[in-house]
């Protein structure tokens, strides 16, 4: 028996369509028996599996300071940029708050939107007036403190 020098040998002459060719190696034996591919599995879904969504259940509004337009739209608040403008009064994203009261289908009417204006403007009158009240009732506080002394002592 002589012994052939080692080559590439090419596949079988097999229809393609039953096994890939095969690139053999010199230290492959003739006899090695190539192990087919793993099958691959395939996982059953069930019809009534549930679906899962990246809807939330309530998505919160939110109004402009300035002229009272509800932000509503699909887009969540919080994902526009900053350089964001209101669309009615073309004030920035900062001049927006959360709003909590439910969003009637014309919250953006103008003689709504304008009421809603209005109940803003007092609401934020009173936030500012607050420290100038708590301000005065600590001087009148004092006052009484110093007058009581001075009266009983």
């Amino acid at each position: 028996m002589a012994m052939q020098a080692p080559s590439l040998l090419r596949a079988p002459a097999t229809p393609a369509a039953d096994r890939p060719a095969a690139l053999r190696s010199p230290f492959s034996a003739p006899w090695s028996v190539r192990l087919p591919a793993p099958a691959r599995r395939r996982v059953a879904r069930a019809a009534t599996a549930a679906r899962i969504t990246m809807r939330t259940a309530s998505k919160q509004t939110y109004i402009c300071r300035d002229c009272g337009y509800i932000y509503n739209e699909r887009t969540p608040f919080e994902k526009q940029p900053d350089k964001y403008f209101c669309p009615v009064c073309g004030a920035p994203k900062r001049r927006f708050k959360p709003y909590e009261p439910a969003v009637s289908k014309n919250a953006n009417a103008t003689d709504v939107r304008k009421a809603r204006k209005e109940q803003l403007k007092k609401d934020e009158a009173i936030g500012q007036a607050l420290p100038i009240a708590i301000v005065v009732g600590v001087i009148a506080l004092a006052g009484l403190y110093f007058y009581l002394n001075s009266a009983y002592n």
